[in-house]
């Protein structure tokens, strides 16, 4: 029996979970030695003993004999295929979905500090190592849908990288939701990377990274004890980090809206990942209110054939957190936005994303919900979706 069952359902967001080993494992000493070192140094020497241990209960059949039992239980490297690929397939079978998005986890966090670094030959170069790792890692399973990173710090690298992401295979190109530090989300160099995008029907995402990014480091000072994150430790992810979240997607949106990437480009789609989305209805009429205020004074605004908020409707998904009110955004929104996501493994995604996600839509219109679960997912990966 599956955890979902009777309805098609794509899940918008899915993780592996990375080894110390994870570039040797998956791409047989291919890998720059810098560029593997670097990545290793981020697990702790004291971390070998855990996945000795884990890899041990993968394989022990009284563990395995519970892997429906206690699917949703097991989070992060416990869980059935987080890092072990030809487990994966079972979880997908148990989860019951039609197809799964799949970022990386340990790559998400280091790609974004190395995209705000100095070294663009590490970004780029560590960039296609992960790339081609998640390309290697979902072939075993054709309901798995790669996503390749291309980093937008070095505006003659990214074409080049949207590029090979596209050639090797990934389903979909994530880009940093903050913006370079050198230039513009919406700078007209990277017309080349989004032409790309639209004329292969990838579409280009945006996901949570290192959610304490944005905010000031002095925030912490605040007299209180330390607040461990939902890992128990000082990664991302606390209450005040939570706030801080959708400052990142609106900031990129606006710019690729008002910036008139999404008039340029009327068939690239855009993905707005772990992101939440109660921020939504909101920023669609914040959007509308600045083309209103602003329009006969900016000819860029000028140019623009439909309001801010139709550019969303028409190209842009989003992800709801489970514990936001996903029934309100959808009636305040619209229908065309909202995707099911599970975040599985991860600890954030909960023990019951579907079963919250059913509570909050219930009384929707039918359609409505199936879009939710499965006709905006498609609208989003259009030609990648081949399950």
């Amino acid at each position: 029996m599956a955890y979902i069952e009777g309805r098609v359902v794509h899940d918008a967001d899915a993780h592996v979970m990375e080894t110390g080993e994870w570039f040797r494992m998956l791409l047989d000493g291919t890998v720059d030695e810098r560029i593997d070192a670097h990545f290793r140094a981020g697990f702790r020497d004291a971390d070998s003993e855990f996945y000795a241990e884990i890899e041990r209960l993968q394989s022990d059949p009284e563990h395995r004999a519970k892997d429906a039992e206690e699917l949703m239980a097991r989070k992060n490297h416990h869980a059935i295929g987080a890092f072990l690929r030809e487990d994966r397939p079972a979880a997908l079978d148990l989860l019951g979905v039609s197809s799964q998005l799949l970022f990386t986890s340990r790559g998400n966090v280091l790609l974004e500090s190395l995209e705000h670094g100095d070294d663009l030959d590490l970004l780029y170069g560590t960039a296609s190592a992960s790339n081609r790792a998640q390309v290697e890692y979902s072939r075993v399973d054709s309901r798995l849908l790669p996503v390749g990173y291309v980093p937008l710090a070095d505006l003659e690298r990214a074409p080049v990288a949207a590029a090979e992401a596209i050639q090797m295979g990934c389903s979909a190109l994530l880009v940093p939701a903050e913006c370079p530090r050198r230039h513009a989300t919406s700078h007209v160099a990277l017309d080349k990377v989004w032409a790309q995008a639209q004329e292969a029907g990838t579409p280009v995402l945006f996901h949570v990274g290192v959610a304490d990014r944005v905010l000031p480091k002095s925030h912490k000072v605040n007299g209180l004890p330390d607040v461990p994150d939902f890992h128990g430790g000082d990664e991302n992810f606390r209450s005040i980090s939570y706030m801080s979240i959708p400052s990142m997607p609106m900031q990129a949106l606006s710019l690729m809206i008002l910036d008139g990437v999404l008039e340029r480009f009327p068939q690239l789609m855009v993905g707005v990942i772990e992101l939440g989305a109660v921020w939504v209805p909101g920023f669609m009429r914040q959007l509308d209110a600045a083309f209103e205020a602003f329009s006969r004074h900016e000819e860029r605004l000028q140019d623009l054939k439909l309001k801010p908020s139709e550019y969303i409707n028409r190209q842009v998904r989003v992800t709801p957190y489970p514990t936001e009110p996903t029934g309100w955004i959808i009636e305040q929104a619209g229908e065309d936005i909202c995707m099911f996501s599970s975040d599985y493994p991860h600890v954030e995604g909960g023990r019951n994303p579907y079963g919250r996600f059913e509570r909050s839509t219930e009384g929707l219109p039918a359609e409505a919900i199936d879009k939710f679960y499965e006709g905006n997912f498609a609208s989003l990966m259009g030609s990648q979706l081949t399950v």
